[in-house]
């Protein structure tokens, strides 16, 4: 029996939810299945998704960095920040010394920034887009988040193409609206793709409606697993991979070795013959100490 608990790396192409997109996976690996962040609509790229046990484990991916290839255009901003709204406002085309200045003065580092308010971000208990739709005035609240990078792709005016390296919880739309205004401007995003999330590529992304090209690299989760920041190995005896299918955690006497680093903290728990069995939290003796997902369940070892 294969076990439905994958760790996938999918293509969204423009103009599908992330939640269409998931769709195809449904159908072909699993009706459980997450993911470590979604894109609009507009935006196209690689998507992290998780599907059975692995669902669980969010918390292993929520700190990492992402990459973008933002398109803004200058001169107009719109109601979403996004080519699907309307126009808000308007005002003139900077220079690309402008540009150039701005980014390298004011979005570098951690800046403070707003989310759009067509965001699905809470607001006194409400999403605000819901808000937003319903002409209410959405007064978003700031929040820190880092600017690795920024690299001037190509500008043809009012049309920058740039790349972004960012920390999680930035919102590219918000970005391209606040360097617009840096520079005297106005600017939405026309397109965006996700490059990069963490140590996974969009060049490694597949097409999720190829359903075998899917099933297979499925079966390559636990080898992406283990590139994942501060995530060890851990190997156990026979008895210990027993005790794991009933949610039972391995004592020290049943690792038969570890390949952990001192700022790991995670692992995956692996039997003799080389299967995933869990995915753990450790403590600072290398030790399991917490269940995220056991993938030994779904497969019966015994």
């Amino acid at each position: 029996m294969r076990s439905s608990s994958s760790l996938l790396l999918l293509y969204k192409p423009s103009g599908v939810t992330s939640f269409a997109s998931l769709k195809p996976v449904k159908r072909t690996i699993s009706k459980k299945v997450g993911h470590a962040g979604t894109l609009d609509k507009f935006a196209e790229g690689l998507m992290i998704v998780l599907t059975g046990t692995f669902t669980k484990l969010n918390p292993l991916f929520s700190n990492l960095d992402k990459r973008y290839i933002a398109t803004i255009l200058f001169g107009k901003e719109t109601s979403t920040l996004d080519p699907e709204g309307e126009v808000v406002a308007t005002a003139e085309v900077p220079s690309i010394d402008e540009i150039s200045a701005v980014l390298e003065s004011q979005f570098l580092g951690t800046i403070d920034q707003a989310p759009p308010q067509y965001s699905a971000v809470h607001i006194d208990g409400k999403r605000a887009y819901k808000m937003a739709r319903a002409g209410e005035e959405v007064e978003m609240p700031t929040r820190k988040v880092t600017i690795h990078a920024l690299k001037i792709i190509s500008w043809s005016a009012p049309v920058l193409q740039l790349e972004v390296h960012c920390s999680k919880g930035t919102y590219i739309r918000s970005l391209a609206r606040d360097i617009a205004i840096a520079c005297g401007s106005k600017g939405h995003l026309t397109a965006l793709e996700r490059t990069a999330i963490g140590p996974y590529l969009v060049k490694e992304a597949i097409d999720p409606d190829d359903s075998e090209t899917l099933q297979l690299h499925g079966q390559e989760s636990a080898a992406r697993i283990s590139r994942l920041p501060h995530i060890g190995s851990v190997v156990v005896d026979t008895k210990s991979a027993h005790r794991l299918t009933y949610g039972n955690l391995p004592k020290k006497n049943g690792i038969l070795r570890s390949d952990l680093h001192k700022d790991d903290e995670y692992a995956m728990i692996i039997d003799e013959e080389g299967i995933l069995l869990a995915i753990t939290g450790i403590d600072n003796q290398g030790i399991p100490n917490k269940v995220y997902a056991l993938p030994c369940m779904e497969k019966g070892i015994v």
